[in-house]
């Protein structure tokens, strides 16, 4: 599995201690120096219903500075997308990706769930 996470995110250190704590194997990647490809994205997305906003982080400072939230709306799937793609500080953390698994954000119940 792969983890996008950002090392002064909380929520991502609650994430990788959870899948330490559970002794599953990941490779964390730094989101904002590597943000995931299109394909992952694609992935994560279908995950969440095609829910793009599920994918930005919301909170961030670039997220207002780029316009994004009168933006997005507007913005096709691919356009988005590729954004993403390009811009790590843009990227909803923590991303897991693994085999059978997708997953955005750490909600403890919804990781426990995903590998009940």
């Amino acid at each position: 599995m792969k983890i996008y996470a950002y090392k002064g995110c909380d929520s991502c250190r609650k994430a990788i201690k959870w899948l330490k704590s559970r002794e599953l194997a990941f490779e964390e990647i730094a989101v904002r120096e590597t943000p995931p490809s299109v394909a992952e994205l694609k992935k994560v997305l279908a995950s969440y219903g095609g829910d793009l906003k599920r994918l930005f982080n919301t909170a961030g400072g670039d997220y207002r500075e780029m316009g994004m939230k009168d933006r997005l709306p507007e913005m096709s799937e691919t356009d988005a997308l590729e954004l993403l793609s390009k811009h790590g500080n843009l990227v909803k953390r923590p991303i897991l990706l693994g085999k059978d698994v997708a997953l955005v954000g750490f909600k403890q119940d919804e990781w426990e769930q995903a590998f009940g």
